[in-house]
């Protein structure tokens, strides 16, 4: 559902550090999940995979931020965001009641980890999620480069419910309308969606569980477990989730990488302390 256009709120002033953008489109996908587009600065770069400050004024007067992952590409003239609904969230629980033409406060400097740039050279990347932690591969998964990078390319998804499963038609035709992306990814790109708390006609594990079984790697060429010779891994979503498949990484040969020192996997560490 996409909200209304409205305009009757305070303006916001730019600083050094944040510019003011507009809000151009709202989605929510259901009461916990909603997803939303903002202004690009003609001055505004960023690498796909990377996260900025976004917020809006406090009851103090001064900026309320928190990092997001850019869900957009590189190339996308707006800024795209995905975000959960916490009723009682500083921030989140008024972001969720944004619309467009509001104003919100966007960060200068991006940054982050998720970004081929922190990965040595391989044939598959595999980019692992749970929940809002979709949001950087749907960056990387519709930027042209990483289909240079790599012979394939996966997104893996888990979710509790199935509304919870965003942009899902994107992804499951494989970026088909996408212009920069549309003739490499249907050949490269493979979507895994989980869903395990609601009856869901795919897979119903956790992620753990599909590796264990191999499912994860269905359809997918190469070999049905982890490389570390050949498989690239990116890893965002539930503190759960990153420190298991860190650990198994570790045991499985694989080295974590930074924007220092690319290696076999990565994971975002400003959201895991």
């Amino acid at each position: 559902m996409l909200t209304e256009a409205t305009t009757d709120k305070p303006a916001l002033e730019p600083t050094g550090a944040l510019s003011v953008e507009t809000v151009l489109s709202v989605r929510h996908w259901n009461e916990h999940l909603f997803s939303f587009r903002i202004s690009r600065p003609a001055s505004f770069r960023f690498r796909s995979g990377e996260f900025v400050m976004i917020g809006l004024q406090g009851d103090n007067g001064k900026p309320l931020l928190r990092a997001y992952s850019v869900a957009s590409p590189s190339w996308d003239e707006e800024l795209e965001f995905l975000s959960i609904k916490v009723q009682d969230g500083p921030l989140t629980s008024r972001l969720q009641l944004i619309q467009p033409g509001d104003q919100i406060y966007l960060g200068r400097k991006p940054t982050g980890t998720l970004v081929t740039d922190a990965l040595l050279p391989g044939k598959r990347l595999f980019m692992l999620s749970t929940g809002t932690g979709l949001a950087p591969f749907l960056s990387l998964s519709r930027d042209p480069d990483v289909y240079e990078f790599y012979e394939q390319v996966v997104i893996v998804h888990s979710v509790r419910r199935v509304s919870d499963l965003a942009l899902r038609e994107e992804l499951e035709a494989k970026w088909s309308e996408d212009p920069l992306v549309s003739e490499q990814a249907p050949a490269q790109f493979h979507y895994v969606p989980t869903v395990t708390r609601e009856p869901f006609e795919g897979n119903s594990a956790r992620i753990d569980k599909l590796v264990e079984s191999g499912t994860l790697f269905d359809g997918i060429p190469g070999p049905a477990a982890f490389d570390p010779e050949t498989d690239r891994i990116m890893m965002c979503g539930s503190m759960e989730m990153i420190k298991q498949f860190a650990a198994y990484f570790e045991e499985s040969g694989f080295t974590e990488g930074s924007n220092a020192a690319p290696g076999q996997f990565v994971i975002e560490r400003a959201f895991v302390g």
